[in-house]
């Protein structure tokens, strides 16, 4: 198994048919142009401050399928409550911030350095990259943020404050996706809380190849057009068919 010390250029290794650790390769840049492709080829940069920029392809590989979104009996009921809003790319920075914020306030360490939240707010205002945010009684509670290449949404990083917030982010953002002809959402690593929601690990091969079709495949743009709904419109539009 081979790690690859990046060049100049914009290139990676092929993880479908070079032999790669989880670890791809090490080094480079976070240029829009290198993102997007490490990302075409199933690639996400994952470091820290006191590492190289390292770009991670792990095996297996953790998605959800819109159609296999399993939603929790306790937070069905916390979704008829109606007690959040939802907004569309209405406050990207807020959430990548806070992304960031709220794993350091626990003491923890975070790969949202600075460099890697300019380079992710710079693939948003190209339209790449997306944010789902939830509100509750005019403050900002829990959120996600994302890429979204043809019918494939790659996950990032989400937030909450308040219990429940980012469950119903990522319930939201799959239905959404779903509507919008999503097929394929790219957790990355595997974890238990996201499991209880649908996703599964498959073989790093079989998500590569179902990867390459996707990229492909159109996922309706208007998705993402900067919007807010009301709880009573939340409900009535997205949650009231679960």
């Amino acid at each position: 198994m081979a790690i690859y010390f990046l060049p100049s250029d914009p290139i990676f290794p092929d993880p479908l048919v070079d032999e790669v650790n989880d670890i791809v390769a090490i080094g480079g840049d976070l240029t829009p142009e290198r993102i997007l492709t490490a990302y075409r080829k199933g690639i996400f940069p994952w470091y820290d401050e006191n590492s190289p920029i390292l770009w991670w392809s792990p095996d297996p590989r953790l998605v959800l399928f819109p159609e296999e979104l399993h939603i929790p009996r306790r937070l069905r009921r916390v979704l008829r409550q109606k007690r959040f809003a939802l907004g569309i790319n209405s406050a990207f920075s807020q959430v990548i911030n806070m992304c960031a914020r709220v794993r350091t306030r626990k003491g923890e360490g975070t790969w949202l350095v600075p460099e890697m939240i300019e380079a992710y707010t710079h693939l948003h205002h190209l339209g790449y990259v997306h944010s789902i945010e939830i509100w509750h009684k005019g403050k900002l509670v829990g959120g996600l943020y994302g890429m979204c290449i043809g019918a494939v949404f790659f996950g990032e990083s989400m937030f909450h404050i308040m219990s429940d917030a980012s469950k119903v982010a990522l319930v939201a953002l799959v239905l959404l996706f779903k509507k919008a002809g999503g097929a394929m959402i790219d957790c990355q690593q595997v974890t238990s809380h996201l499991m209880r929601f649908g996703a599964r690990p498959i073989p790093r091969r079989r998500f590569l190849l179902q990867l390459k079709e996707m990229l492909n495949l159109p996922s309706h743009p208007l998705i993402w057009q900067p919007q807010f709904m009301s709880p009573h419109e939340v409900w009535e539009g997205l949650f009231r068919e679960v």
